[in-house]
């Protein structure tokens, strides 16, 4: 007989909407992810993640940085925010914030991002437009450990999918998040049971 698996404490960082927190949310409560978490930080103080957060009862933490900090700035007022806070894994969701290299070695192998191409094809933003640019036959999405160089840690999974001929940017777009949905739960199950590291 397995051993259960003991829950892994995570912290997601939004921006925005906040659909793969939902993802990991409803993962959590059908009990197909052994996680609980414990915040969701945003620097958005209207980011839809914080509401989510308050209906499933979790602390929704706006890390007020004002209006153009410097990265290292914005990087020690949210380590005040994450101070005390109990996690294993930080799980970046829609975070439209660049960490600095202190921050990410700070949290070395604990940091995960998903992002909306199959890496390391399309680095950066505007994935679905470079996708149709350049006439890729597949797309989809990574989930991969976060390092101080950007996009460029280590891949734990990808989903992809046949790009079809009249796909559009917003159909990519519903095609990548299906995409992310199911994986990004999976890589955080994987972690907390102990099968991934870096």
């Amino acid at each position: 007989m397995s051993q259960p698996v003991s829950a892994v404490n995570i912290v997601v960082l939004a921006s925005g909407y906040g659909s793969n927190l939902q993802a990991i949310i409803d993962a959590i409560n059908s009990n197909r992810l052994s996680a609980k978490l414990t915040a969701v930080v945003s620097d958005q103080k209207n980011a839809f993640a914080l509401e989510r957060a308050q209906r499933e009862n979790v602390p929704a933490i706006y890390v007020n940085a004002g209006k153009k900090p410097d990265r290292k700035e914005f990087d020690r007022i949210l380590q005040e925010a994450l101070n005390g806070l109990k996690f294993e894994l930080i799980i970046l969701a829609g975070f439209m914030r660049i960490l600095s290299a202190e921050f990410v070695e700070r949290y070395h192998g604990c940091i995960m991002n998903i992002h909306p191409s199959l890496l390391p094809r399309h680095k950066g933003t505007n994935t679905h437009e470079r996708v149709l640019r350049d006439g890729d036959d597949f797309h989809g999405a990574t989930v991969h450990f976060v390092t101080p160089e950007l996009d460029a840690g280590p891949i734990i999974l990808q989903k992809r999918f046949r790009v079809a001929v009249d796909d559009t940017v917003m159909r990519l777009e519903e095609k990548v998040h299906e995409c992310e949905h199911q994986i990004y739960p999976q890589a955080i199950q994987m972690f907390a049971e102990g099968l991934i590291s870096i």
